[in-house]
């Protein structure tokens, strides 16, 4: 189990590691991306897998063309791009309530929020963002697979009773029935919380405020009240976490931060502890996550060595996830409780003569 282990957490660590390093060498923007796509599918698997790959690829293709086309033909008719934008949303976040797409439906829910929201600012360079991101997704599936390939996993074959067992289970869990009014709920209280994400980022002048957005749709990822509550802890904990690695990093390195080998390096060494809590699994998995994500984002779009300092980028990520996380808790369980209590009228508004 703990070679298991090891070997998941070298994979993800690779993959975030070398994902980073060909955006510093190629001098891609947004090399963020290429660091964490990689590491969240080598998170969700344990082997190769190539229909995650696809469906990471084409949800993030799709999102972009799809957001181009709304900036591009609505951007000058706010109550035509409301309609449209609530229209997209409503599909992924019906796309999430099943297991086989939920990942098509996250990604297009959390890219598109993000993408809307800085392609309606003037001077915001949409297309240059799209690439970068397509360019990232298309650089997760060699990424995954040399991962794979360098710590590969061993094959054990199971015996002929655990195939049977395994079958057993996969039909018990196919022939369930699945519980509409509670997917309904789901997908409700997912589209309205993220259409008032769209709509309040769409009034106030929240630019600088991709982690703060990203962090609403996070929290909102488990589309449960419990869930989501749960993850919000999560998401600051491993924040501050994130967050604190980043300013050891910066001051450490300090005048030598613009040597690429040395602050690859220095990267390097502070994400292998993430990368190891994201193996575990668990509110560990979560911690990692939240940690790799404050760790990235401000090193990689916010840091420019001699010339631009992070310090004030990470305090303010920090500050701005924090409100959002709490924020959005607040509005889940609100939207949660009109939802409940609509669903229990139901009945007595359909027997009331």
């Amino acid at each position: 189990m703990q070679l298991e282990t090891l070997r998941k957490t070298l994979r993800i660590w690779f993959g975030c590691v070398f994902g980073l390093a060909v955006t510093l060498a190629f001098g891609w923007s947004n090399g963020m991306f290429a660091a964490l796509l990689p590491m969240f599918v080598l998170t969700q698997i344990d082997r190769w897998n190539s229909g995650i790959i696809v469906q990471l690829v084409f949800a993030v293709t799709w999102v972009c063309i799809q957001v181009s086309f709304i900036v591009g033909f609505f951007q000058p008719y706010p109550l035509l791009m409301t309609l449209a934008v609530a229209i997209m949303l409503l599909f992924k976040c019906i796309a999430m309530t099943h297991k086989s797409s939920y990942l098509f439906g996250y990604i297009g829910l959390l890219m598109g929020s993000i993408l809307l929201n800085y392609g309606s600012y003037q001077g915001f360079d949409l297309e240059d963002f799209v690439m970068g991101l397509i360019a990232s997704a298309l650089l997760t599936g060699p990424v995954v697979a040399l991962a794979f390939y360098l710590f590969p996993e061993p094959v054990v074959k199971l015996p002929p009773s655990s195939l049977v067992n395994d079958s057993e289970a996969r039909t018990q869990i196919d022939n369930q029935r699945k519980d509409h009014i509670g997917m309904m709920r789901q997908a409700a209280l997912g589209w309205i919380i993220a259409m008032v994400a769209f709509i309040l980022f769409q009034v106030a002048d929240l630019k600088d405020s991709l982690s703060a957005q990203a962090s609403i749709f996070i929290v909102l990822a488990p589309m449960t009240f419990v869930g989501s509550m749960a993850v919000a802890k999560i998401r600051i904990i491993g924040t501050f976490l994130g967050c604190l690695a980043g300013m050891i990093l910066q001051l450490t390195l300090y005048s030598l931060a613009n040597n690429m080998i040395l602050f690859l390096l220095g990267f390097a060494i502070a994400a292998g502890v993430f990368c190891r809590w994201l193996a575990v699994g668990g509110i560990k998995a979560g911690l990692g996550f939240s940690a790799m994500s404050a760790l990235t984002v401000p090193l990689t779009s916010s840091f420019v060595p001699e010339q631009q300092d992070a310090f004030f980028s990470i305090c303010y990520r920090f500050s701005s996830i924090v409100v959002a996380v709490i924020g959005t808790s607040l509005a889940i369980w609100v939207v949660h409780h009109v939802l409940v209590r609509v669903i229990r009228n139901r009945p007595l508004l359909q027997r009331a003569p």
